[in-house]
């Protein structure tokens, strides 16, 4: 069902987007209606209650179609939801999850600040308390859904230390930066977020105070599991676009398939989008079991990124001057694809990560 609906609703418009960089609200509303936004959500709180696995797939034939909805669709279903999900109370979920799961809202995860990336324990952002809840200053960067998202998840560091605060759009004293020119993902808004004096009430600190590193590593862990499908999706687009030029075109009287300089690149773009994807499924397997998954998830994120760069780069070759030009969409996947390296924890910390949990 899901790779049908993104061939027919997604596939024919993503190049257009891609060109005008308009947020894709009507694919949205149209994944929302067949509870495509709310995956992972349980269905007490308004999501279909898949497992992540079944999710998994689901983003990659999402991302195959269109990388820029994808995305979108992995940080409001992966972070927000999940966090909410996890740590929210029960009002919270009630406002906030049920709202996120049907498609009504849009969520934002807010982690990321010109000082504080990589190392989300020196955020700068402050949440004061004041009488009856919180005031939030400070400044976030690259922020998909910026501007566009209805709910922001907000890290910022109280007396207690850091923690996860639930923003509502609008509210006074919350701004958005202009959308960010960027190499690729065009349609998936990615802007600042100012935060000045914005009043949070009680109710809304998401889980207990100081408590917000822990769970927002914890919200990326989930994270990075879409990140890999996404990178699966855009690799299997791009190769299988190459594999039928490579059929089709003639070259000395015969196909291009049929040298091994083009044939050898098609076996290993097919086995390394295989072993990612076998990667990314460990990764939600295990997640749902309940077993601590970091390890699997940072491994699948590192490995299905840098394998989509390499397979969209081989597709571009394949295609020669046709893998230039925009007609063809590889040239695209290979500019999205170059993101899943960097965000929700660049391919340089995932192996620090990696690292790290081989010895604990």
């Amino acid at each position: 069902m899901v790779r049908q609906v993104s061939r027919e609703v997604l596939w024919p418009l993503a190049p257009e987007y891609d060109k005008t960089g308009e947020y894709p609200w009507p694919q949205l509303k149209k994944l929302a209606e067949l509870g495509l936004l709310g995956m992972t959500t349980p269905e007490e709180w308004g999501g279909s209650g898949f497992d992540s696995e079944t999710w998994a797939l689901a983003l990659e034939e999402i991302a195959a179609a269109d990388p820029s909805v994808a995305v979108i669709l992995s940080v409001t279903s992966g972070l927000p939801q999940y966090l909410l999900n996890k740590f929210g109370t029960q009002a919270q979920k009630k406002q906030y999850l049920v709202r996120l799961a049907g498609g009504e809202w849009i969520g934002a995860f807010c982690l990321t600040e010109p000082h504080a990336g990589s190392d989300p324990s020196s955020t700068r952002t402050v949440a004061k308390k004041v009488p009856g809840g919180w005031s939030l200053n400070g400044v976030k960067s690259w922020i998909t859904s910026g501007g566009q998202a209805h709910v922001y998840v907000v890290m910022a560091r109280s007396e207690g230390g850091i923690s996860l605060f639930l923003v509502e759009s609008p509210s006074p004293g919350l701004s958005f930066g202009k959308p960010e020119e960027k190499m690729g993902l065009h349609a998936a808004h990615t802007t600042e977020v100012q935060l000045n004096e914005v009043f949070v009430p009680d109710d809304n600190l998401l889980g207990r105070e100081g408590k917000g590193l822990a769970q927002a590593l914890a919200g990326l862990d989930s994270g990075r599991i879409g990140i890999a499908a996404q990178a699966i999706g855009m690799a299997r687009a791009a190769f299988e676009i190459a594999k039928q030029y490579a059929d089709e075109r003639m070259q000395f009287g015969q196909k291009i398939r049929e040298f091994q300089g083009v044939s050898f690149k098609l076996a290993d773009m097919y086995a390394r989008i295989q072993a990612a994807r076998a990667l990314c499924l460990e990764a939600a397997r295990k997640k749902d079991t309940g077993e601590k998954f970091t390890l699997e998830a940072s491994t699948a994120k590192l490995f299905a990124s840098e394998m989509a760069v390499e397979v969209t780069r081989h597709a571009v070759q394949i295609l020669g001057g046709y893998g230039y030009s925009r007609e063809y969409r590889v040239e695209r996947y290979y500019r999205d694809a170059k993101i899943t390296e960097i965000y929700e924890g660049t391919s340089e910390i995932q192996r620090l990560v990696i690292a790290r949990e081989l010895y604990r």
